[in-house]
């Protein structure tokens, strides 16, 4: 009867080691403050999952940051800039590299494959000098031992270190990558023998990259790494654990002949074709470690489908060598249901976060071993049936309406270029217009206005005069730095999906369904759980009143549905595709009302468009195609004059600008500052774009103020590139994070630079 879980989340139940962090680089709190709250956290887990029954428990999946930066560390691969001297890596050299300091900038981040969860990419080329720097491994199994539970320590694998890297500044952006193996093997025997040495009988190495499309030479080097670790892994039970899709059957071949290895982990929720290949063949005596209870999301487990899954894979395996696990580690989802006073309890039955997916682990575990606690299944059975029956899921009249939308393909009737004619006749804008990406700081002040609200203890009526007194303020300060196309600074927004889910039917909300993005940094993503509609208009009302305000043109903010998608725990019980277009009709009505309003320039952000990319390229087509679809779908109703803004961050765009071009937007902005060469080689390398652009001219994550130099000679590298009538001038996000006293000196020299380089091609002329 054995289960496992492959890792889980780091945070605590109500974000304690978010707060125990802040807190220590704040100052506030020493060291030792934040240690003791993380062991509390990790051996809380470690007693849970023993308690659950869990026999496969994991360690050193706990991390102050990050596991890959973890990783990192392990093998003393710190860049030079951060100064350090060799010897245990202690929290100033982590935390530098995880955040930066003073004096010098943070490692990269970026997303972990295809889900929300960021992590440090290591830095590396022929100079590294790799060395044994970090024990956590080895203590974190001894901490649990002491506790009375034998884990299984859990490692970052040599060759997916290796693949998720990137060549440091000043390398060959050529330079191979996996020559680097033979330097960080002898430092993963050290920790295998440590290990070893405290007790360990078994291992599990973490290679998830085996599940993306990779060429021969990357699928020889774990041929090769695990060869080399033969030896030393003797005598331990090795478990190689892949996750997020299925494994390519190339893949699958050089995973199920790794020498040394007993054990093979599948993702079975997102990766059902391996089951196919499990049912092909699979290696006689090996360990398969199902994952059926799904890491990403938070519905409940079908237990009864499941249950026919593993019996039909121990006919193929055998009893002893089958292991119950998750499909991946339990990070991706929200930590604890206990916690959800609030959810309604119909839905609520529907649900499973990381504790409750333990438990049915176990459950799955027992049944399968003869032991199945009928109560539990069938609580699970009639919850699974409530859900497909239950009236709030199905509304007719949202199903029909998306399943009109096939037969079209939803452009708008004129082409781009005679759309902006209409629109500048009515808009009347110089060249190179400013403006900005929707919000403005959110003060204090204003928090606590919308919490009262929330809260009950100020009137509808005097929260509305609060947040009109706001805008009037925003549309001021801009009307003073005279920005071109007005935006009424979301006062009244929490967040760019929270505040449509709230107001739209088919979503539900947490109040600790927390899930870390990176770092302390944590979200919380709404659930659809049903059809999507939108009873009332949601944002005409604030745009109406912010328009009113001012004679230049304001624009209407709203966030896309592809955005609305990825940001949120997605119903498991039709295509992602489905549930897309039924937001889209629902974002087209609030457009058509927008222009019905008197609203002309539209905003319809699709920040996480890039984020829901398959991992292998045989899918990502069909993803793009629905997803450009569904941005269509918006705006495809509203007049020539109206002007459709979207706007993108964070990504890397230059694989999918053709995607791009086909949303058919008359303007897009672009999160680039911190990428400028790369962005602007894809139109340097002939790519036609005839629509307005605004590349965005400074990086507000930033608390730096450019100077009207730094952005006149941004805007110069773009016009050499793209042509004088389609660049916008812009920030590249949202100022909300921001303070007052950064964003008027930086809008005040962005608007400056415009001025500059408008007078400066006017006399060119």
């Amino acid at each position: 009867m054995a289960s496992h879980i492959v890792g889980y989340p780091r945070m605590g139940p109500k974000r304690e080691l978010k707060f125990a962090l802040e807190s220590f680089w704040d100052g506030k709190t020493s060291a030792e403050d934040l240690q003791k709250v993380a062991a509390d956290l990790r051996s809380s887990i470690w007693k849970q999952m023993a308690d659950a029954g869990i026999k496969h428990i994991p360690s050193n999946t706990f991390s102050y940051y990050d596991h890959v930066l973890d990783t990192t560390a392990l093998l003393g691969a710190v860049p030079p800039r951060y100064g350090w001297n060799g010897g245990e890596i202690g929290f100033d050299t982590y935390f530098s590299m995880a955040r930066g300091n003073a004096s010098v900038p943070a490692m990269e981040m970026t997303k972990w494959f295809d889900t929300n969860y960021h992590f440090i990419v290591p830095e590396l080329g022929p100079d590294v000098n790799f060395s044994y720097a970090s024990h956590k491994a080895v203590e974190e199994y001894k901490e649990a031992k002491a506790l009375g539970v034998d884990t299984i320590p859990v490692l970052v694998g040599p060759v997916s270190y290796l693949l998720l890297s990137k060549p440091a500044k000043g390398v060959e952006k050529s330079f191979s990558l996996l020559s680097l193996l033979g330097k960080i093997i002898p430092i993963y025997k050290e920790v295998i023998s440590e290990l070893k040495a405290a007790g360990a009988s078994w291992i599990q190495f973490d290679e998830p990259t085996l599940v993306m499309d990779l060429d021969s030479h990357k699928l020889q080097a774990f041929t090769d790494a695990y060869s080399h670790l033969e030896s030393t892994l003797s005598g331990l039970n090795v478990l190689i654990e892949t996750y997020f899709a299925d494994v390519p059957a190339e893949a699958f071949k050089t995973l199920t002949s790794l020498k040394g290895v007993t054990a093979y982990g599948f993702d079975l929720v997102r990766g059902t074709k391996t089951l196919d290949l499990i049912k092909g063949e699979f290696p006689k005596g090996k360990y398969l470690f199902a994952g059926l209870v799904d890491g990403r999301n938070i519905w409940a487990n079908d237990l009864s489908a499941s249950l026919s899954t593993l019996q039909t894979l121990e006919g193929i395996v055998g009893k002893d060598k089958l292991v119950v696990s998750t499909s991946c580690s339990l990070l991706h989802t929200a930590v604890d249901l206990v916690n959800e006073t609030k959810l309604d309890q119909e839905i609520k039955s529907w649900l499973a976060f990381a504790a409750q997916k333990i438990v049915e682990v176990n459950a799955l575990a027992k049944a399968l071993a003869g032991h199945k606690d009928e109560a539990f299944f069938s609580a699970n059975a009639a919850a699974q049936a409530s859900r497909k029956s239950s009236p709030r899921v199905t509304n007719e009249a949202v199903q029909k309406a998306a399943a009109a939308l096939k037969g079209s393909d939803h452009r708008r009737a004129t082409n781009v270029s005679a759309r902006l004619d209409a629109q500048q006749k009515k808009l009347n804008l110089p060249i190179l217009p400013t403006t900005t990406i929707g919000s403005f700081p959110q003060t204090i002040e204003l928090r606590r206005v919308r919490r009262e609200y929330k809260a009950k203890k100020i009137s509808e009526e005097e929260y509305v005069k609060a947040i009109k007194e706001e805008i009037s303020n925003v549309v001021k300060l801009q009307e003073e730095l005279d920005i071109d196309v007005l935006v009424h600074g979301e006062p009244e927004r929490n967040d760019m999906v929270e505040y449509f889910g709230e107001q739209l039917s088919g979503f539900a909300f947490t109040v600790n369904g927390w899930v870390q993005s990176y770092g302390s940094r944590c979200v919380k993503p709404p659930i659809i759980y049903g059809d999507v509609s939108r009873p009332n208009p949601m944002t005409v009302f604030w745009s109406s009143a912010a328009q009113s305000m001012t004679a230049r043109p304001m624009k209407g903010m709203l966030t896309g549905p592809v955005t609305i998608l990825n940001w949120s725990f997605v119903r498991n019980d039709q295509p992602r595709f489905e549930t897309t277009y039924q937001i889209a009709l629902a974002i087209k009505d609030e457009v058509e009302d927008l222009e019905k309003a008197g609203i002309n320039v539209i905003q319809i952000d699709e920040a996480a468009l890039r984020e829901g990319l398959p991992l292998r390229k045989s899918e990502q087509a069909f993803y793009l195609d629905w997803a450009v679809h569904s941005f269509r779908i918006t705006n495809c109703g509203v007049q020539d004059t109206t002007q459709i803004h979207t706007h993108m961050c964070y990504s890397n765009f230059n694989d999918i600008i053709h995607s791009i071009i086909d949303m058919d937007a008359d303007v897009i902005t672009i999160e680039n500052s911190r990428s400028d060469e790369k962005l602007l080689s894809v139109f340097r390398e002939g790519v036609k774009y005839g629509a307005g652009i605004g590349p965005g001219v400074y990086d507000i994550h930033s608390p730096r103020i450019p100077s009207t130099e730094e952005i006149a000679d941004r805007i110069n590298k773009m016009l050499a590139v793209l042509e004088t009538n389609i660049l916008w001038v812009n920030p590249d996000c949202g100022l909300k994070t921001r303070k007052y006293t950064e964003v008027k000196p930086a809008l005040s020299n962005l608007v400056a630079a415009a001025k500059l380089l408008r007078t400066q091609l006017a006399s060119a002329k």
